[in-house]
């Protein structure tokens, strides 16, 4: 019986257009929402390559620090260092076979 009352304020809140999961209000909407922040891989990316290049934002570093896991900064970190000295070999080896 003690869910009876909490019915009534899902029906209102679908009356006004919006379904009681899908509202902002909802904490499991937001949990959701907070959970995944920051831990996708374009996320890992882009700070990994901003803290390459020493450009990382505080607010992305607290994300990063608060929402992803270490291992996959080490290994988009490692996978960043081997692109880039792949980079500087190409590189190399292009500019010693044009000169």
């Amino acid at each position: 019986m003690s869910t009876e009352p909490t019915e009534p304020s899902k029906s209102s809140s679908s009356e006004d257009g919006q379904s009681g999961m899908d509202s902002p209000q909802s904490p499991v909407a937001e949990a959701n929402n907070t959970q995944r922040s920051g831990t996708g891989v374009l996320a890992v990316m882009q700070s990994v390559g901003a803290a390459m290049l020493g450009v990382q934002s505080s607010k992305n570093k607290e994300r990063d620090f608060t929402h992803g896991k270490p291992i996959h900064f080490i290994i988009g970190g490692l996978i960043g260092t081997l692109v880039f000295l792949l980079c500087i070999w190409l590189l190399v080896k292009y500019l010693i076979a044009t000169s």
